[in-house]
């Protein structure tokens, strides 16, 4: 009768399979961990840059409706302590209230990206009537002096006469309603733009934000 020999010894015993297969999750882990970090990093710089943007833009759209308000309130002056005499008369203080809202004390707008202010005659719709605008351009310190001091913007073209302005109700008709744009370009806070650009040549460094806000003059009659 044979007898029955010890099974031969692989060598491996069950504490090996243990440790290879605890090393392996390891290494399943570390994978995972590779391949999610990135996509919570692009998640968390959106979240920031998106933030930052819509603060911006915030800031703009006030700029413009404190333009309009003031805009709407002087319509064309008046007899006494502003009395018109060219556009610049009325629209620097237009251009001083927009000022104040995007220079102000907390506000992340970087003036050198103010493209331009534009005052128009505004339609019914909110859009420019023809070419019936005024155009302030950047120039830092160099602009018209509004309570002693120089604006950052000066006029660069003259398509709407303030003191032509019709702030009278007649027969129905309606006073004209000045609108007050700004071109801004917003750059990007976070390296967002950057990890596009590395994935392709047309990765934004900026942003574009554009915003309107129009009023009807106050009515004298």
């Amino acid at each position: 009768m044979r007898a029955v020999g010890r099974p031969r010894s692989t060598g491996r015993s069950r504490g090996d399979r243990g440790d290879r297969g605890e090393r392996g999750e390891r290494g399943q882990s570390l994978v995972e961990f590779a391949l999610i970090v990135p996509v919570f990093m692009l998640i968390l710089l959106g979240i920031l840059e998106f933030g930052f943007a819509f603060d911006h833009a915030m800031t703009v759209n006030y700029a413009t409706r404190e333009g309009a308000r003031s805009g709407s309130a002087l319509a064309r002056g008046n007899d006494t302590t502003m009395v018109c005499s060219t556009s610049v008369d009325v629209d620097k203080h237009v251009i001083a209230a927009v000022q104040r809202v995007l220079d102000a004390p907390g506000s992340q707008i970087d003036m050198a990206r103010v493209a331009e202010i534009r005052i128009y005659r505004a339609a019914a719709n909110g859009s420019q009537i023809g070419s019936q605008a005024n155009i302030w351009a950047p120039n830092p310190g160099g602009g018209p002096s509004v309570d002693g001091t120089n604006l950052d913007f000066s006029p660069s073209s003259t398509g709407w006469n303030a003191c032509t302005r019709d702030n009278t109700w007649t027969a129905g008709v309606a006073p004209d309603s000045i609108g007050v744009s700004i071109d801004y370009s917003y750059e990007f806070t976070t390296p967002l733009a950057a990890i596009f650009g590395f994935f392709g040549p047309n990765g934004a460094a900026s942003l574009a934000i554009d915003d309107r806000t129009v009023m009807a003059l106050n009515p004298t009659d």
